[in-house]
């Protein structure tokens, strides 16, 4: 089966143990990123079996109608990226694991890392001693102060659980399932949305992105935050209203924000609002981007892949596509 793998941007794949579970299939890696609807159905004009990484590439009706051969597209997380109706009228398979029980350590350690970047402004210390400064300001510590999680799913969990060394409280905000879980596990719930946002110190945010969480935090939740206060997102942008995080960091609350996504990806111009703040700390969406993830992730996307070839697809996310002789079986 021919294979194409997508943005593969450092050339990792091929190094992983897992992608020996491709043996025997015609794989393609592409390192660079493109969007230009021509250049991807050039790429992918022989292509049967394609492997996205998370939302780096979109797959929308333009391009799948002249993907000719193609009968599956494997990978992992949400796909907001994927044209799924345009796949099921195409007759491919979309498969998708959503790995509700394996926790993204690097994505909650990430978090940690950005929290202790921001507020002991450890890059903007480190850019002024490089040129010739010393001590350029106070941060804060962290012991006696409230981590406020939002969202309390697989990620949300370890990242609560993190607090603990820290000598810091915990108090979730989620749905009423996740919150009485958080109950159990030790964490207080907050008793609403808007005392959630005025009490914490620290707010992480950790929801899935769907219809229902895009734009659930807004400029008045914003609003409320203390002007001492950080916001961290490790999770997607397009949970927060849009243009809001900056309008609101230029008022002053919250005071900081550590940041890993972006409401448009890649960021590639020095000139985003974001980077030009002194009380944000930036990275490039690599919450989940370590050797180690890497081999749980792309293990479910490539057993995706033999599933398929066998006959047999999992974690189909339009089913109805089966249905069809065309989305069934390899050709």
């Amino acid at each position: 089966m021919k294979i194409s793998i997508l943005d593969d941007y450092h050339d990792t794949l091929r190094t992983l143990a897992c992608f020996r579970k491709l043996e025997g299939h015609a794989v393609e890696i592409w390192n660079d990123h493109v969007q230009d609807v021509g250049t991807l159905a050039g790429r992918l004009e022989h292509t049967e079996a394609l492997v996205l990484i998370r939302e780096r590439t979109q797959i929308r009706a333009p391009l799948i109608d002249r993907l000719h051969k193609l009968r599956l597209i494997s990978q992992r997380s949400v796909y907001p990226h994927i044209d799924v109706d345009a796949c099921t009228r195409r007759g491919v398979i979309v498969s998708s694991s959503q790995h509700a029980d394996t926790p993204s350590y690097g994505a909650a350690e990430l978090t940690w890392g950005l929290v202790l970047a921001a507020m002991r402004q450890i890059p903007q210390q480190m850019a002024a001693l490089k040129a010739g400064k010393w001590q350029i300001g106070v941060g804060s510590s962290l012991r006696g102060k409230t981590l406020g999680v939002y969202g309390y799913g697989r990620i949300g969990a370890v990242v609560a659980g993190y607090a603990k060394a820290f000598g810091m409280d915990v108090l979730v905000w989620a749905r009423e399932p996740s919150r009485a879980r958080a109950q159990t596990d030790g964490h207080a719930p907050a008793r609403s949305k808007e005392a959630f946002f005025e009490q914490c110190d620290v707010i992480s945010l950790h929801l899935r992105l769907n219809e229902s969480t895009r734009g659930i935090v807004t400029a008045e939740d914003l609003a409320r935050m203390k002007p001492t206060a950080l916001l961290v997102n490790t999770s997607r942008a397009p949970l927060i209203e849009r243009g809001a995080l900056v309008a609101a960091l230029q008022r002053g609350r919250p005071g900081m924000a550590a940041v890993d996504v972006y409401e448009e990806e890649p960021v590639l111009d020095p000139d985003h609002p974001l980077l030009r703040m002194d009380n944000v700390v930036c990275t490039p969406h690599i919450g989940y981007v370590s050797r180690d993830e890497y081999e749980i992730q792309f293990a479910d996307v490539f057993d995706q892949i033999l599933a398929y070839a066998a006959g047999a697809p999992i974690n189909v996310v339009n089913p109805e596509v089966l249905r069809s002789p065309a989305g069934h079986a390899p050709r």
